[in-house]
């Protein structure tokens, strides 16, 4: 039976780096208030003249080149974001188009934090079913171009990244083994930007508002995080009849260090089995998972056998899980 095994991971942030300190020159806050709450210190962000799809194809250059393959070998490009270049094109075609990747297809998966496992859970059963055999899946944001700097309980938590990986079939007992995707609309308001679409066309009026800034009910959202991924980290390792002591590394979605630490501590893990890096990139929403895989696959922290759990929460409400073979 036809398996989707990650053959290769690439990642990317920009240069800039953007300290707590200085955000307490933009915004009434401060270093010890936001680590305390969040565990970031400091974040990415884009220049001016970067767009996501760079940020997408620096990290999937990254990724290419670590299997050694060339773009048109891909048959297919997911990216996962909620901050495209543009509303259309896609950025997976935008990203196509950069990469030379001429036989690819190429589309967008919108579901905020959670869209890089909800495109690798699309790539997956795109190689089960054998209608295509290598993909490109990158996850991509740069939410510091949609923050109101004025707003203290947002502005302080996202940076920008991209991560990518390159799925292909195989028929060995590596790759993954399982994914899980859930949503619930009722609670789409906790996580948002209201305007730009076509609720909300862009006018004098919205901007004057500030409503193509993210919004959010911190509070509120902390609350469901915490106690949805304890139960989704538990529950996909029951669905696989694995024990946590089994696991070599849980990579959260980097959001907030309270809410990692709160899963690592229901699952019974050290946080040295935790993949952490929230503390130098912020939240990077679909971008988040992949960067902190790359990293953890760069540096030996994960090895060829190995059991890796990926979890994700984010806008819509969308939470996920992918458990790996590595």
């Amino acid at each position: 039976m036809l398996k989707a095994e990650i053959i290769a991971t690439g990642s990317y942030v920009p240069e800039k780096v953007l300290t707590n300190f200085d955000l307490e020159e933009m915004v009434e806050t401060s270093d010890e208030w936001i680590t305390e709450r969040t565990g970031i210190k400091e974040r990415r962000v884009s220049g001016k003249d970067q767009a996501v799809s760079d940020l997408a194809y620096e990290a999937a250059k990254n990724a290419l080149k670590q299997c050694d393959l060339k773009a048109k070998e891909i048959d297919l490009i997911i990216v996962a974001t909620v901050t495209g270049d543009m509303p259309f094109p896609s950025t997976a075609c935008i990203l196509q188009d950069r990469l030379d990747a001429k036989k690819a297809a190429a589309f967008d998966i919108n579901a905020a934090c959670s869209g890089f496992l909800f495109a690798l859970s699309t790539a997956e059963s795109f190689i089960k079913s054998g209608a295509h055999k290598r993909i490109l899946v990158v996850g991509a944001d740069a939410l510091s171009k949609f923050v109101d700097w004025a707003d203290r309980a947002t502005c302080v938590l996202f940076g920008d990244g991209a991560g990518a990986v390159i799925l292909q079939a195989a028929t060995g007992d590596s790759g993954i083994l399982s994914t899980h995707l859930y949503s619930d609309g009722s609670f789409g308001e906790m996580l948002m930007l209201p305007a730009g679409g076509s609720r909300n066309p862009a006018s004098k009026e919205t901007v004057r508002k500030s409503l193509h800034a993210i919004k959010m009910k911190g509070n509120e959202t902390f609350k469901i995080a915490v106690r949805t991924l304890e139960n989704l980290a538990v529950d996909t390792l029951k669905k696989n009849n694995l024990k946590p002591s089994q696991l070599t590394a849980l990579i959260p979605h980097q959001a907030n260090l309270r809410i990692i630490q709160a899963t690592a501590n229901r699952l019974g893990l050290p946080m040295d089995k935790v993949v952490v890096n929230i503390d130098r990139y912020g939240n990077t929403s679909a971008a988040s998972i992949p960067i902190a895989l790359d990293e953890a696959a760069r540096t030996g922290r994960i090895r060829k056998g190995d059991y890796i759990l990926l979890e994700a929460f984010g806008g819509g409400l969308t939470w996920a899980s992918a458990l790996i073979k590595w």
